[in-house]
């Protein structure tokens, strides 16, 4: 079926398995080889700043299957060190060289380093890898003190909780002026914020840590607020980088990722393709810029995609257009989003006209729904992501039908900037504070609403 004989995959976590699983699946009986730099073979990542940390989870119970039933070479513990695309060479550590006729990149993330920052101290941790989360619980069962978390994205807030149901004191040192804002938008950042302190989570916001101070009892923290806690262990959970280091002076094009294709071929380079979060592609569903997508669904369906852009060659492989998705939860509340709400320049409120106290805020350019964001509203937020899909269709997919007002008149009335900085404490808003708007009409076809997935 194909004329690639050998396939290396550099990247063995979820993108990297999952594109290896589809090459199987479409006939690919070549020689197959995943190159990894952890240790332990492909895992459930999001389970580590949630069930595992907790203990609901252990790490055999986050393997993921089908681990070794693809006829695969696994190189675990074997970070690449360097590619030579020219000669179709993959350098591993020690100086062995890979023959490869097809490359799938797959590298994902690494944690963001900060300067300053004791890394050598065992009491200051990040969280990316398995080992990352077991060195985590073995600190935070070693000392009964506060825990402080630098971070307020995504993961620090899941550590958070994690913590809070272990019942230990958190602290959240934050840069901006609520949690998740940047992700969620001033609206629902400050209500994040307000259900984080709700739960006895400590916050220091708009404030950053100056001096790390290593104490025999623990770790001191000098705030940019001039004030200062003591801390048994510190968690840094600041963000990621993609992990490119060893595509560096490869001539492949980097730039917060490597730049892709429509149809994930990385651009320039001949048989060569990108898989997840270290791949930055323009989704032809809403233009043609590329992005970076850190979620677990995209880890899934772009690894599938790319396997299938590889086999096909460039010129008969199809653009992968997703409509990207992802959910997470905080203290039982369940937060889905949809499309890419970034690009809105305006946030409406849709409201959920089925359901009780939730709320969904729809993201609006130019008329066009961009994205959506729901808490605790699942019914709600897959009806209106599939007013996302109708606004924003694929090259070449048929157009499904909209109403000439494609956001309802009510919901539109209800815009706010997107840029405008919300301030002080808020409480979700209720369907009786929500502007009252209908369900997009039923079509005869509808757009098949599609299934969330944990964030990355």
């Amino acid at each position: 079926m194909s004329r690639l004989e050998r396939v290396v995959v550099v990247g063995a976590g979820l993108a990297g398995l999952r594109a290896a699983e589809r090459l199987r699946e479409l006939g690919f009986n070549g020689e197959l080889m995943i190159v990894g730099s952890e240790a332990t073979p492909p895992y459930h990542r999001p389970a580590l700043s949630k069930q595992l940390l907790t203990g609901a989870m252990k790490p055999a119970d986050l393997m993921l299957p089908a681990y070794r039933e693809i006829g695969a070479k696994w190189r675990l513990s074997t970070p690449a060190a360097y590619l030579v695309p020219q000669k179709r060479v993959v350098r591993l550590p020690g100086g062995e060289d890979v023959q490869y006729d097809g490359l799938v990149i797959a590298t994902g993330m690494e944690a963001r380093r900060i300067a300053g920052v004791p890394y050598h101290d065992p009491r200051v941790l990040g969280l990316r890898t398995m080992q990352d989360a077991l060195a985590i619980e073995r600190a935070v069962s070693a000392g009964r003190g506060p825990i402080a978390i630098i971070g307020g994205g995504f993961t620090g807030c899941e550590i958070a909780c994690s913590l809070r149901h272990l019942n230990r004191e958190v602290t959240i040192i934050g840069r901006g002026p609520n949690l998740l804002g940047n992700v969620l938008g001033p609206q629902l950042g400050n209500w994040m914020t307000e259900m984080h302190r709700n739960h006895h989570v400590d916050l220091a916001m708009e404030t950053s840590v100056r001096h790390w101070v290593p104490r025999p009892d623990g770790i001191e923290l000098h705030l940019s607020d001039g004030t200062y806690m003591l801390a048994s262990c510190a968690i840094v959970a600041a963000g990621t980088v993609p992990a490119t280091s060893w595509l560096r002076g490869s001539g492949l094009p980097l730039d917060d990722g490597v730049v892709c294709e429509p149809t994930c071929h990385v651009v320039g380079a001949e048989d060569v393709v990108a898989a997840g979060d270290v791949a930055q592609w323009p989704n032809l569903r809403f233009d043609d810029k590329p992005r970076r997508i850190e979620h677990w669904l995209n880890a899934v369906e772009m690894g599938r995609a790319a396997a299938e852009s590889l086999l096909a060659g460039r010129a008969a492989a199809r653009p992968f257009t997703p409509m990207p998705r992802f959910w997470t939860e905080q203290f039982g509340v369940r937060i889905q989003a949809a499309g890419v709400p970034k690009m809105g320049t305006e946030t409406i409120s849709l409201g959920t006209p089925a359901e009780g106290n939730g709320t969904v805020v729809g993201y609006v350019k130019e008329g066009r729904l961009m994205g959506v964001i729901g808490l605790d509203s699942p019914g709600a937020v897959l009806t209106w992501t599939e007013t996302v899909m109708r606004h924003n269709p694929a090259p070449g997919e048929r157009p499904v039908p909209v109403d000439p007002r494609p956001i309802p008149a009510e919901a539109m009335a209800a815009r706010q900037p997107n840029r405008a900085r919300a301030t002080g404490r808020h409480s979700l808003p209720t369907q009786r504070d929500l502007h009252k708007v209908d369900r997009p009409a039923q079509r005869a076809n509808p757009v098949r609403s599609p299934q969330f997935a944990p964030a990355y």
